[in-house]
Protein backbone atom coordinates (compact mmCIF):
# COMPACT_ATOMS: atom_id res chain seq x y z
CA UNK A 1 0.00 0.00 0.00
CA UNK A 2 1.27 3.46 -0.90
CA UNK A 3 -0.14 6.61 0.72
CA UNK A 4 0.77 10.19 -0.10
CA UNK A 5 0.49 12.85 2.59
CA UNK A 6 0.10 16.53 1.84
CA UNK A 7 -0.55 19.18 4.45
CA UNK A 8 -1.14 22.84 5.19
CA UNK A 9 -2.45 23.89 1.79
CA UNK A 10 -3.61 27.34 3.00
CA UNK A 11 -5.63 27.95 -0.16
CA UNK A 12 -7.09 31.44 -0.61
CA UNK A 13 -10.10 32.62 -2.62
CA UNK A 14 -9.39 33.09 -6.31
CA UNK A 15 -7.18 36.09 -7.05
CA UNK A 16 -5.69 36.25 -3.55
CA UNK A 17 -2.33 35.15 -2.15
CA UNK A 18 -1.49 34.20 1.43
CA UNK A 19 0.50 36.61 3.60
CA UNK A 20 0.75 38.97 0.65
CA UNK A 21 3.28 36.79 -1.18
CA UNK A 22 2.45 33.04 -1.31
CA UNK A 23 0.38 31.76 -4.25
CA UNK A 24 -0.84 28.73 -2.34
CA UNK A 25 -3.36 27.69 -5.00
CA UNK A 26 -0.71 27.54 -7.73
CA UNK A 27 1.53 25.54 -5.42
CA UNK A 28 -1.30 23.09 -4.72
CA UNK A 29 -1.83 22.69 -8.48
CA UNK A 30 1.86 21.77 -8.77
CA UNK A 31 1.45 19.30 -5.91
CA UNK A 32 -1.53 17.62 -7.56
CA UNK A 33 0.30 17.42 -10.90
CA UNK A 34 3.33 15.87 -9.20
CA UNK A 35 1.18 13.28 -7.40
CA UNK A 36 -0.55 12.43 -10.68
CA UNK A 37 2.83 11.77 -12.32
CA UNK A 38 4.00 9.29 -9.69
CA UNK A 39 4.68 5.73 -10.80
CA UNK A 40 3.45 3.71 -8.98
CA UNK A 41 0.45 5.83 -8.13
CA UNK A 42 -0.52 6.26 -4.46
CA UNK A 43 -3.59 4.36 -3.38
CA UNK A 44 -4.89 7.43 -1.55
CA UNK A 45 -3.86 10.90 -0.41
CA UNK A 46 -4.01 12.02 3.23
CA UNK A 47 -4.50 15.78 3.73
CA UNK A 48 -3.64 16.73 7.30
CA UNK A 49 -5.28 20.08 7.90
CA UNK A 50 -5.16 23.82 7.23
CA UNK A 51 -6.79 23.42 3.85
CA UNK A 52 -8.10 27.00 3.59
CA UNK A 53 -6.01 29.80 5.05
CA UNK A 54 -8.95 31.79 6.48
CA UNK A 55 -11.74 29.24 6.17
CA UNK A 56 -13.95 31.09 3.67
CA UNK A 57 -16.42 29.02 1.62
CA UNK A 58 -14.96 30.57 -1.55
CA UNK A 59 -11.49 29.33 -0.58
CA UNK A 60 -12.80 25.80 -0.08
CA UNK A 61 -14.55 25.95 -3.46
CA UNK A 62 -11.27 27.06 -5.06
CA UNK A 63 -9.42 24.22 -3.34
CA UNK A 64 -12.00 21.59 -4.39
CA UNK A 65 -11.56 22.68 -8.02
CA UNK A 66 -7.86 21.94 -7.72
CA UNK A 67 -8.29 18.68 -5.80
CA UNK A 68 -10.75 17.49 -8.47
CA UNK A 69 -7.70 16.84 -10.67
CA UNK A 70 -6.31 14.27 -8.23
CA UNK A 71 -6.41 10.73 -9.58
CA UNK A 72 -6.53 9.25 -6.10
CA UNK A 73 -9.22 9.30 -3.40
CA UNK A 74 -8.36 11.58 -0.50
CA UNK A 75 -9.02 11.82 3.22
CA UNK A 76 -9.10 15.20 4.96
CA UNK A 77 -8.88 16.44 8.53
CA UNK A 78 -9.27 20.06 9.69
CA UNK A 79 -6.51 22.31 10.98
CA UNK A 80 -6.59 25.44 13.09
CA UNK A 81 -7.03 27.65 9.99
CA UNK A 82 -10.13 25.72 8.92
CA UNK A 83 -13.64 26.69 10.00
CA UNK A 84 -15.78 23.72 10.91
CA UNK A 85 -19.04 24.80 9.25
CA UNK A 86 -17.46 25.72 5.93
CA UNK A 87 -15.19 22.66 6.12
CA UNK A 88 -18.15 20.29 6.59
CA UNK A 89 -20.06 21.97 3.76
CA UNK A 90 -17.07 21.81 1.41
CA UNK A 91 -16.63 18.07 1.99
CA UNK A 92 -20.26 17.02 2.37
CA UNK A 93 -19.71 14.49 -0.43
CA UNK A 94 -17.03 12.63 1.53
CA UNK A 95 -18.97 9.80 3.19
CA UNK A 96 -16.25 8.99 5.74
CA UNK A 97 -16.63 12.39 7.41
CA UNK A 98 -19.15 12.77 10.27
CA UNK A 99 -21.95 15.14 9.30
CA UNK A 100 -22.36 16.52 12.82
CA UNK A 101 -20.96 16.27 16.34
CA UNK A 102 -18.48 18.36 18.28
CA UNK A 103 -15.42 17.05 16.48
CA UNK A 104 -14.40 15.65 13.10
CA UNK A 105 -13.16 12.24 14.21
CA UNK A 106 -13.49 9.14 12.04
CA UNK A 107 -12.04 5.74 11.18
CA UNK A 108 -11.60 4.12 7.75
CA UNK A 109 -11.29 0.34 7.54
CA UNK A 110 -11.08 -0.03 3.76
CA UNK A 111 -7.29 -0.40 3.45
CA UNK A 112 -4.49 -2.69 4.67
CA UNK A 113 -3.65 0.15 7.08
CA UNK A 114 -6.52 1.37 9.22
CA UNK A 115 -6.90 5.17 9.23
CA UNK A 116 -8.04 6.84 12.46
CA UNK A 117 -8.45 10.62 12.33
CA UNK A 118 -8.39 12.62 15.57
CA UNK A 119 -9.54 16.25 15.60
CA UNK A 120 -7.03 18.40 17.51
CA UNK A 121 -8.53 21.79 16.63
CA UNK A 122 -9.85 24.40 19.06
CA UNK A 123 -11.97 26.70 16.92
CA UNK A 124 -10.69 30.26 16.81
CA UNK A 125 -7.31 29.38 18.28
CA UNK A 126 -3.97 28.42 16.72
CA UNK A 127 -2.96 26.17 19.61
CA UNK A 128 -4.58 22.73 19.52
CA UNK A 129 -5.82 20.37 22.23
CA UNK A 130 -7.22 16.91 22.85
CA UNK A 131 -9.74 16.82 25.70
CA UNK A 132 -11.32 13.88 27.54
CA UNK A 133 -14.11 13.46 24.98
CA UNK A 134 -11.67 13.15 22.09
CA UNK A 135 -9.27 10.90 23.99
CA UNK A 136 -12.07 8.56 25.05
CA UNK A 137 -13.24 8.34 21.44
CA UNK A 138 -9.70 7.52 20.31
CA UNK A 139 -9.22 4.89 23.02
CA UNK A 140 -12.53 3.18 22.13
CA UNK A 141 -11.87 3.33 18.41
CA UNK A 142 -8.38 1.86 18.65
CA UNK A 143 -9.66 -0.87 20.99
CA UNK A 144 -12.19 -1.99 18.36
CA UNK A 145 -9.46 -3.48 16.13
CA UNK A 146 -6.36 -4.21 18.23
CA UNK A 147 -4.78 -6.41 15.54
CA UNK A 148 -5.18 -3.94 12.67
CA UNK A 149 -2.05 -1.92 11.81
CA UNK A 150 -3.18 1.68 12.19
CA UNK A 151 -2.23 5.21 11.23
CA UNK A 152 -3.50 8.01 13.47
CA UNK A 153 -4.00 11.29 11.61
CA UNK A 154 -3.85 14.62 13.46
CA UNK A 155 -3.21 18.22 12.50
CA UNK A 156 -1.20 19.36 15.52
CA UNK A 157 2.02 17.56 16.41
CA UNK A 158 1.96 16.16 19.97
CA UNK A 159 5.33 17.37 21.18
CA UNK A 160 6.81 20.10 23.36
CA UNK A 161 9.70 21.55 21.38
CA UNK A 162 11.30 23.49 24.25
CA UNK A 163 11.30 26.48 21.90
CA UNK A 164 8.81 29.23 22.88
CA UNK A 165 7.93 30.23 19.31
CA UNK A 166 7.04 26.62 18.41
CA UNK A 167 5.37 25.68 21.70
CA UNK A 168 3.14 28.76 21.67
CA UNK A 169 1.35 27.31 18.64
CA UNK A 170 1.60 23.65 19.72
CA UNK A 171 -1.04 21.66 21.56
CA UNK A 172 -2.38 20.71 24.99
CA UNK A 173 -3.12 17.23 26.28
CA UNK A 174 0.10 15.69 24.99
CA UNK A 175 0.80 13.50 28.03
CA UNK A 176 -2.74 12.09 28.15
CA UNK A 177 -2.65 11.40 24.41
CA UNK A 178 0.66 9.59 24.76
CA UNK A 179 -0.82 7.31 27.44
CA UNK A 180 -3.69 6.39 25.11
CA UNK A 181 -1.37 5.66 22.18
CA UNK A 182 0.90 3.55 24.40
CA UNK A 183 -2.06 1.27 25.21
CA UNK A 184 -2.47 0.39 21.53
CA UNK A 185 0.71 -1.08 20.03
CA UNK A 186 -0.97 -1.55 16.63
CA UNK A 187 -0.46 2.19 15.97
CA UNK A 188 2.30 2.28 13.39
CA UNK A 189 2.57 6.06 13.12
CA UNK A 190 0.97 9.36 14.05
CA UNK A 191 0.90 11.47 10.88
CA UNK A 192 0.63 15.20 11.57
CA UNK A 193 0.82 18.56 9.86
CA UNK A 194 0.88 22.10 11.31
CA UNK A 195 4.68 22.34 11.65
CA UNK A 196 5.33 23.04 7.94
CA UNK A 197 8.49 20.91 8.13
CA UNK A 198 9.45 17.23 8.14
CA UNK A 199 10.13 16.06 11.71
CA UNK A 200 10.07 12.71 13.50
CA UNK A 201 10.01 11.81 17.20
CA UNK A 202 9.21 8.89 19.51
CA UNK A 203 5.73 8.99 21.00
CA UNK A 204 3.79 6.42 23.01
CA UNK A 205 5.92 3.51 21.85
CA UNK A 206 5.64 4.45 18.19
CA UNK A 207 6.76 7.30 15.90
CA UNK A 208 5.05 10.61 15.30
CA UNK A 209 5.98 12.61 12.21
CA UNK A 210 5.08 15.86 10.53
CA UNK A 211 4.77 16.62 6.84
CA UNK A 212 6.06 19.66 4.94
CA UNK A 213 3.57 22.13 3.56
CA UNK A 214 2.58 22.21 -0.09
CA UNK A 215 3.15 25.97 0.22
CA UNK A 216 5.45 27.87 2.61
CA UNK A 217 7.67 26.24 5.27
CA UNK A 218 8.32 27.27 8.86
CA UNK A 219 11.68 28.93 9.33
CA UNK A 220 13.84 26.54 11.34
CA UNK A 221 14.96 28.93 14.06
CA UNK A 222 16.43 26.93 16.95
CA UNK A 223 17.27 29.95 19.11
CA UNK A 224 15.43 30.25 22.42
CA UNK A 225 14.25 33.72 21.40
CA UNK A 226 13.50 32.73 17.79
CA UNK A 227 10.64 34.22 15.80
CA UNK A 228 7.54 32.54 14.39
CA UNK A 229 8.19 33.07 10.68
CA UNK A 230 8.11 31.30 7.32
CA UNK A 231 10.34 30.78 4.30
CA UNK A 232 9.75 29.99 0.65
CA UNK A 233 11.80 26.82 0.72
CA UNK A 234 10.63 24.22 -1.82
CA UNK A 235 7.21 22.77 -0.98
CA UNK A 236 7.08 19.11 -0.05
CA UNK A 237 5.05 15.99 0.65
CA UNK A 238 5.54 12.50 2.03
CA UNK A 239 5.02 8.98 0.73
CA UNK A 240 4.25 6.23 3.23
CA UNK A 241 4.81 2.72 1.87
CA UNK A 242 3.40 -0.23 3.81
CA UNK A 243 5.00 -3.51 2.76
CA UNK A 244 5.98 -6.68 4.55
CA UNK A 245 4.54 -5.39 7.81
CA UNK A 246 6.79 -2.32 7.77
CA UNK A 247 6.10 1.34 7.14
CA UNK A 248 8.67 3.31 5.12
CA UNK A 249 8.39 7.10 4.81
CA UNK A 250 9.99 9.23 2.10
CA UNK A 251 9.98 13.05 2.14
CA UNK A 252 10.14 14.66 -1.29
CA UNK A 253 9.87 18.12 -2.85
CA UNK A 254 7.38 19.21 -5.46
CA UNK A 255 8.64 20.51 -8.76
CA UNK A 256 10.43 19.56 -11.96
CA UNK A 257 13.96 18.32 -11.33
CA UNK A 258 16.53 16.95 -13.77
CA UNK A 259 17.16 13.21 -13.65
CA UNK A 260 17.24 10.47 -12.64
CA UNK A 261 20.73 9.81 -13.99
CA UNK A 262 22.69 6.54 -13.71
CA UNK A 263 25.64 6.58 -11.28
CA UNK A 264 27.79 4.70 -13.82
Amino acid sequence: MLLAQISDLHVMPKGQVAYGRVDTAAMLRDAVAHLNRLDPQPDAVLITGDLADRGEPSAYAHMREILAELRQPFYVIPGNHDRVGAFRAAFADQAYLPADGNYINYAVDAWPLRLVALDSVVQGRTRGAVDDERLQWLDRTLAERPAAPTLVLMHHAPIAWDLPHFDAVGMEGIDALERVIARHPQVERLLCGHVHRSTQFKFGGTIASTCPSTAHQSHLDLRADGADSFTLEPPGFQLHRWTGGRLFTHTLNFGHFAGPFPFH
